[in-house]
């Protein structure tokens, strides 16, 4: 997908808040809206729309959805982000 949709895919505190909580591993889907004060269909739409951005993956094993990260996504968004910043040469 392209980069606006991974910038608006990071402009909710909520999706963002996702993205950490699967820096370390991943997680299910009742895992992760077990953390937060909204239903579950909130939930589910926020891990879509981080879906479709591609700034996570999911696998489905048995009747459970588990999501991870997908780091090549935010690795390129970091060097577009860093290059708008420039480098000074002394």
């Amino acid at each position: 997908m392209g980069l606006q949709s991974t910038i608006k895919a990071l402009s909710d505190p909520i999706r963002r808040e996702i993205l950490q909580m699967l820096r370390p591993g991943r997680l299910s889907a009742g895992e992760i809206s077990a953390v937060f004060p909204v239903s579950t269909a909130a939930i589910s739409k926020h891990l879509t729309v981080l879906k479709e951005a591609d700034l996570i993956r999911d696998k489905r094993e048995g009747k459970f959805i588990y999501y991870e990260l997908n780091t090549s996504v935010l690795e390129e968004v970091m060097l577009w982000l860093s290059g708008l910043k420039g480098e000074k040469n002394d």
